[in-house]
């Protein structure tokens, strides 16, 4: 089993920047991808940014130039600096793991707030 515990989400004002963090434990030797989706009130969850070895980092369209995702993988933890930030960047924020054989784990949510 992988648990995956996230912090770093809070409320801030337009142009602020916040930096969330997602520490994997467990059976983590087999995680492929790690990554942060985020789902607003009435929308579906969507990809924010995924980090895998030996393959390209991705981000969504939205959020390219403002956002950052890092990986330390002695720590089995992923990171997500959010700069600029805008309050269609509302939502609760979710980590991800890719485990091979096994699928995908999720996090239990971080609430990020961004105020007009």
């Amino acid at each position: 089993q992988v648990q995956l515990v996230e912090s770093g989400g809070g409320l801030v004002q337009t142009g602020g920047s916040l930096r969330l963090s997602c520490t994997a434990s467990g059976s983590t030797f087999n995680i492929r991808t790690m990554g942060w989706y985020r789902q607003a009130p009435g929308k579906q969850r969507e990809l924010v940014a995924t980090v895998s070895s030996g393959d390209p980092t991705k981000y969504a369209d939205s959020v390219k130039g403002r956002f950052t995702v890092s990986r330390d993988n002695a720590k089995n933890t992923i990171y997500l600096q959010m700069n600029s930030l805008k309050p269609e960047d509302t939502a609760i924020y979710y980590c991800n793991v890719n485990l091979l054989w096994i699928g995908d784990r999720w996090g239990q949510g971080t609430q990020v707030t961004v105020s007009s």
